[in-house]
Order: structure tokens, then C-alpha cells, then sequence
């Protein structure tokens, strides 16, 4: 993901807009004061940090012990091919033109 050089300033022309109950607004309020920001800029650095979360755990795969085992021994050691994995590979290279 690129991000912007650093002297080269943030152009602030798109916008979001939410709808948050008076509830959320206060609480959104309050953290933004205990850290002396702006609510502006507490929220677009909180859902900032949200999207990157969300996009790492997306990208991430996560394996168990047991299931990184297994992996690590199929790449060692492959199944030899079949007649079945040869139908579906011939398969796919017609469907797909390759």
C-alpha cells in the first residue's frame, strides 16, 4: 500500500460521514480529549489502524501446530500425481485457456 512522501502534504478531499448515537459521540469525545486530539483526528487514525488490521488478518493464514506439520510434509514429500489430478489440471487449462 503507497503511502504519501513525507513532505508532500495530506490533501484532505474526500469525506466520510457516519451516524453514531449520543452515547458513541461522548465516548468518542472522551478518548479523543485523554489523548489531546481532535475527534477528526482520532477517528480517521482509529479506523486508520482498524483497516490495516482488517486487511493483515485478511492476508494472514494462520495454520495450528498439527496443520503446519502437515503442510511442511506435503511439500517434502508431494503425493505423486494421479489420473485425477491430470483430468482436472487438463480441465482447468481448457476453461481457463491455458
Amino acid at each position: 500500500m503507497a503511502e504519501p512522501a513525507k513532505n508532500t502534504p495530506r490533501v484532505r478531499a474526500e469525506r466520510l460521514e457516519a451516524r453514531v448515537t449520543a452515547d458513541q459521540k461522548s465516548l468518542i469525545e472522551h478518548a479523543a480529549a485523554l489523548q489531546g486530539r481532535s475527534v477528526t483526528d482520532f477517528v480517521l487514525s482509529s479506523l486508520q489502524e482498524a483497516a490495516r488490521r482488517a486487511i493483515e488478518e485478511h492476508q494472514r493464514f494462520d495454520l495450528s501446530v498439527r496443520d503446519s506439520q502437515a503442510f511442511v510434509e506435503a511439500l517434502i514429500n508431494p503425493q505423486p500425481v494421479n489420473d485425477r489430478l491430470r483430468d482436472t489440471v487438463r480441465r482447468y487449462r481448457q476453461a481457463a485457456g491455458a
